[in-house]
This record gives C-alpha cells, structure tokens and sequence, in this order.
C-alpha cells in the first residue's frame, strides 16, 4: 500500500472526531479509522462523518477499529486517548496514568502498524512523546508530538487581536515543551514579513507571550467542562497533511533530541521539515542568551517528568 492512504486515531473525543472530521473534509486519505472505548459513540461519529464527506463529495471513509488488531496497515497513527486531570490527583499521578495507556496503544500500533508515523497528542505532550518512541522501538523521525504549531497558531491569533490587522500574513514561532515554560518566539514573529518588534511595543509583546503560555488554560476556564479541540484537532490535520502528501514544509513539533540545540535524550519542540518518512530534518536555529535560557527551563521542565517516570521505574526492561 502507498503512503497516503490509511490514518489510524486512538481516542475519538473532540480532539480525535475533529482530527476525523478535518481530514475527511479535505480528502487528505482514503481511509481514517477510528478507535475508542466507547465503541457504540465511536460507531455514530465515523458514519456521521463518513456521510459529511459524501455531501462534499470527499472520497474519504471513515470506520471504527473494534479491537487494536483492526488498526492494520497505517501510514500514520494519532494518539489523542488519554485521563484528564481529575480532582485530587497529582500531576505524577496523572503521568503514570497516561504513560501506561500510551504504553498500551503503542504496543498495538508497533505490532499492527509497524511501519506507521505516530503522531502524539496526549498530555502531557512531550512526556507521552518520550514515552510512545521508547516503547515502540521506533526511529525518532517516526514519533512526532503536536504542540508547536497549536502554540504558534495561538501565538498569531493574539498578535491579530493586539494589531487588529494582518490575518493570514501572520507567522509566530514558539519553540519548547508545551506547557508553562514554552517558549515564544518575538524575534522570529512576522506580520507580512515585517518584524513584530516593528508594529508592536516591548509591553505589547510580554503580553502577548505570557497569553500564548496560558492559551490552553484561558479557553478550559472558559469552557468549564472540557479543554480546546478546534485548534489542537487542525493543527495536527495540518502535520498529517505534510506527512501524507510529502511537502517537506517546516513546522515546530515535538521531537526527541539527540545533540541538537546542546540537548539529549530530551523531547522538546523545534523547527523540523516533516516529509514522508515523518520528521526528516531538525533544524537548529539561532537563538540569544535569553531564548537560550528559556529554552533551557522548557527542557529541565520536560526532564523532570522523565526523572518521575524513571523513578517509577516505568522502563524497566526497556
């Protein structure tokens, strides 16, 4: 089978349906299949979904993998399956909950789909990449995490309603994990090629970057019983897309460094070129002391939740 044909989904939430949803819209394959333990729900969204691309004339199918051994033959596999953060339990609680389930699905993926690009979802995001390229087995270019372009997209979205112009000329750049310590990219912001440091001042800019590192946590408080789909759903439409179709575009993801930027054995989000064998070139730009440090605080954030899984033992035999 050819590149380009068959994305696996693991999760059918928001996220997942709409990743479904975006990609049957656009045509992007011919097959998208979905797998969750809701089973009967997961049923209802692939036959809605599948009768949405039939009224757009898209030639995309949508279907429901019963059981991981259905999830054959995938070119690319999102993982969006995972716990929210419930009351009363600790972020490490939170991680060993998670890492098992990423555990679990990656084994599947790795035994039916062994040739397929992973792409992660799941929070927290970096650690779940460091973990679906451990337990896979995996090269690293196979084992993506989706973060960098939701943060940048947020990123342009601000600097729009801050400048009130310059929709679709915007292009933000945030680099690092995807949390708090992410890292925003002001020197590397453009409005139509223009420098942000041109159109905008240093005030303007710090509140840009603090409303980007709290973008996700602005629309939970927001929404008040769930987290944002819409733009985590398309942002990562948009690596499949790159993925399937081979551009060779640059987009910041989630990859795990070995040497690049001074960093090993770490996940963190930088400029790669995503291509048909998945991440096929990292590129390493030029950062000043303060966005070396920033960049530094992002990876020890990320290391550190590495350090609870290793003390948890949770590669053991690995």
């Amino acid at each position: 089978m050819g590149k380009g044909k068959r994305v696996g989904i693991v999760g059918a939430g928001n996220v997942g349906s709409t990743i479904a949803y975006s990609l049957a819209m656009l045509g992007t394959c011919h097959e998208i299949i979905l797998r969750d333990n809701k089973m009967e729900i997961a049923k209802g969204k692939a036959l809605d979904m599948s009768q949405a691309a039939a009224a757009v004339r898209s030639h995309s199918v949508v279907s429901v993998a019963e059981k991981m051994s259905d999830l054959t033959d995938c070119d690319v596999v999102v993982i969006t399956a995972g716990s929210p953060r419930l009351p009363g339990m600790s972020r490490d609680d939170l991680l060993m909950i998670n890492a098992n389930i990423t555990r679990e699905v990656v084994e599947g993926i790795a035994q039916y789909s062994p040739n397929a690009i992973i792409i992660m979802v799941s929070n927290p995001l970096d650690a779940m990449t460091y973990v679906a390229l451990r337990e896979s087995g995996f090269d690293r270019n196979r084992v993506i995490g989706m973060a960098g372009i939701l943060d940048s997209a947020r990123m342009a979205a601000f600097i729009q309603e801050k400048l009130g112009y310059g929709g679709g000329q915007i292009r933000a750049s945030v680099m690092g994990g995807h949390g708090d310590d992410m890292v925003p990219l002001p020197r590397y912001s453009t409005v139509a090629g223009v420098p942000l440091s041109d159109l905008l001042n240093q005030t303007e800019i710090d509140e840009i970057v603090q409303r980007t590192r709290k973008g996700g946590a602005e629309i939970v408080a927001l929404l008040q019983t769930g987290s944002a789909y819409y733009a985590p759903a398309k942002s990562t439409a948009i690596m499949i897309e790159a993925i399937l179709k081979d551009t060779k575009q640059i987009h910041p993801c989630a990859v795990y460094l070995d040497g690049e930027y001074g960093y090993s054995d770490v996940v963190s989000g930088v400029p790669v070129m995503l291509g048909a064998n998945g991440v096929e070139k990292i590129i390493e730009i030029t950062l000043d002391e303060t966005e070396k440090k920033m960049f530094a605080d992002s990876c020890a954030s990320v290391q550190s939740l590495i350090d609870t899984l290793n003390t948890n033992n949770f590669f053991q035999g690995a």
